[in-house]
């Protein structure tokens, strides 16, 4: 058990103090009934199996925040970081401000923030390998670094960068409560040396001693219905009616009589009004950035579209027969077909490596199955496994059915059908749960339907072109007509087209009338990098132009082919743009960072100037 000190001051100490039956979001303080059979239980804090004396052990404990006292010291920051001894590049809890009014009466707004151990912990059901557990024991929700395999996708779902990614290691790791400290009846580390009396711990809803206030909001906090956070807090200064973040994302807060607690928008613009935001962009130029167009994403820039585009071509190797193109009969072709079959297993195969070499511990890919029930990040790769094999299965009972002479024809042919349609099943079943990955609360950006139809989108453009690279040479070379069977590939091409354009044009209307978020990063969407972004939608426009025109009459000869030359050309780099500005483009709801700390344009000039090497920075490589 964690030794007291014997000189531990008091104010160290939780107070023992009554608490309601419930908390506001309706749910009992009082997490297991001292005669539960789980109670008692040892938490095994560094194979301790003692049990701690805490009275209150079964009650949903959080922290307190008084934003009044807060000087920014960072005594918490600090106390957190040697406690748990983390590396420069990580912080459990950090401190970041925000800032309004004008010289001389500028005023700040410190807010201190870690781990909410949420009633709701996104973090715990979106995490595949099933790392996380909200404990009876003080409400604590612990992750064990030792089962995560380094997704990363907790990090998404959390809207307050609790869990912290470390390429080095390759895992996660996140505040944990000092569970060990409260075994023995002492707050966390944080709390217990706060020198401004800014931060309190102890059961949720029980009013620390000096304080007024059990808020749940606080300029600067996301949107507490997502996760129903354990913090509350006080804030009773005047405040500025306008908030700013000194960090770079282009965001501000706002208060007016008809919306008292201040909303997220952009800088410039006014939260809930686009034409404020249209105005903030207008006077911001337009900038290429291609080099800012690299993430720690890029491998799921290739998964994703590689996923896609298999799942369109095997859609039209298989159902081509069935709708008249008979020249995608196995019968036709007897050696391209399997051979495209084959390629197509090849190719998603590089995408499954590429995907599993981004985790932080690759060898550990297979625990992504781990957790069905919740997780969707489990669900696609379920899902994109179920596809792989079947269409793994169609394409070796179609190209090598001597493996199988010694079966009965019938049944051969009746597995490679079955397998055949389930593939067909399956494949658009992976992208709907590949996009169930992106509908994400906190990433405003990702939460509209506009993945659905940019992904089945791709699936439809980017799958009859893969088939195609394969069978307009064949066709060529063997002398035989190819123009009618590329007409044909063109509508639905087209179709893919218009419908990622449909659904761009619904999101971007979305953005600019979404939250604070969503504005901001339509404004870095249209400046930042709004050259690339506009020719992302003009090579899409182009595209569509081109294949309305090769569906209505594909030219013959060099003429036909050239256009096709640049349809393809068109398509595969709207494709690679789009999907990249998919993953640089969003702005999670994180709490504000400070000049330096958490601030992404300070990391961005850190990595440029060489300052990122420098261990003692803090600022985090990007590769594992």
């Amino acid at each position: 058990m964690y030794k007291v000190r014997d000189n531990e001051p008091a104010y160290a100490f939780i107070p023992k103090v009554e608490a309601p039956e419930t908390n506001r979001y309706g749910k009992p303080i009082q997490l297991v009934a001292e005669d539960d059979p789980l109670a008692g239980q040892s938490l095994n804090i560094n194979g301790d199996s003692s049990v701690g004396d805490n009275p209150n052990r079964y009650k949903q404990h959080g922290f307190y925040f008084n934003a009044d006292n807060c000087i920014a010291c960072h005594a918490c920051e600090a106390a957190c970081a040697e406690k748990n001894d983390t590396p420069a590049h990580l912080a459990f809890r950090s401190v970041g401000y925000l800032e309004g009014g004008s010289y001389p009466a500028v005023k700040r707004l410190n807010i201190s923030m870690a781990c909410n151990h949420c009633d709701n912990p996104v973090c715990l059901k979106g995490c595949p390998t099933r790392a996380y557990t909200k404990f009876a024991e003080y409400g604590a929700v612990l992750q064990d670094p030792d089962i995560c395999f380094g997704c990363g996708y907790c990090t998404w779902v959390c809207p307050y960068n609790a869990p912290q990614l470390d390429p080095e290691a390759g895992h996660v790791s996140k505040c944990n409560m000092c569970v060990d400290r409260l075994e023995v009846g002492l707050k966390p580390a944080c709390a217990s040396a706060c020198l401004g009396g800014a931060l309190d711990f102890g059961v949720i809803e029980t009013l620390p001693e000096g304080r007024e206030q059990l808020e749940t909001t606080i300029p600067g906090f996301p949107d507490t219905s997502i996760t129903h956070p354990n913090i509350r807090f006080q804030q009773t200064r005047s405040l500025p009616r306008e908030l700013k973040r000194t960090d770079s994302r282009p965001l501000r807060y706002l208060r007016d009589s008809q919306n008292p607690e201040p909303a997220p928008g952009v800088k410039g613009g006014q939260a809930g009004y686009h034409s404020a935001a249209l105005a903030a962009a207008a006077k911001r130029p337009r900038r290429w950035n291609l080099a800012k167009l690299r993430s720690r994403e890029d491998p799921l820039v290739l998964f994703t579209l590689i996923t896609q585009a298999v799942v369109g071509a095997f859609l039209v190797l298989f159902l081509g027969p069935l709708l008249g193109l008979e020249v995608f009969d196995p019968a036709a072709h007897p050696v391209a077909y399997p051979v495209t079959l084959f390629g197509l297993i090849a190719l998603q195969t590089f995408g499954l490596v590429i995907s599993t070499l981004h985790l932080g511990r690759p060898h550990r890919f297979y625990r992504a199955f781990n957790n069905l029930k919740y997780s969707p990040v489990s669900r696609e790769v379920a899902a994109v496994a179920v596809f792989y094999n079947l269409l793994g299965a169609y394409a070796v009972l179609s190209g090598l059915p001597q493996l199988f002479a010694w079966l009965p024809a019938g049944l051969v042919e009746g597995v490679r059908q079955a397998s055949g349609w389930l593939a067909v099943v399956a494949g658009p079943a992976a992208l709907y749960f590949m996009h169930r990955i992106y509908r994400i609360p906190a990433r405003p950006f990702w939460n509209h339907w506009q993945v659905l139809t940019s992904f089945y989108g791709s699936m439809l453009s980017l799958g009859p072109l893969l088939v195609a690279l394969v069978y307009l040479p064949l066709l060529l070379i063997q002398g035989h007509d190819w123009v009618p069977v590329m007409r044909t590939l063109a509508l639905p091409m087209l179709a893919g087209v218009l419908l990622e354009g449909f659904g761009l044009y619904r999101h971007a209307g979305y953005l600019k009338q979404g939250p604070g978020e969503a504005q901001a990063a339509w404004l870095e969407q249209a400046t930042t990098f709004g050259r690339t972004w506009m020719l992302r939608n003009g090579l899409l426009l182009f595209s569509a132009v081109l294949l309305a025109t090769l569906a209505i009459g594909t030219p013959a000869g060099a003429a036909g082919l050239l256009l096709w030359s640049l349809t393809a050309v068109a398509l595969v780099t709207a494709a690679l743009l789009g999907r990249a500005l998919f993953y640089v483009l969003v702005i999670p709801t994180t709490l504000p960072g400070a000049f330096f700390w958490k601030n992404p344009g300070f990391q961005e000039h850190a990595r440029e100037a060489g300052l990122a090497d420098m261990h003692q920075v803090g600022v985090q490589v990007l590769q594992h």
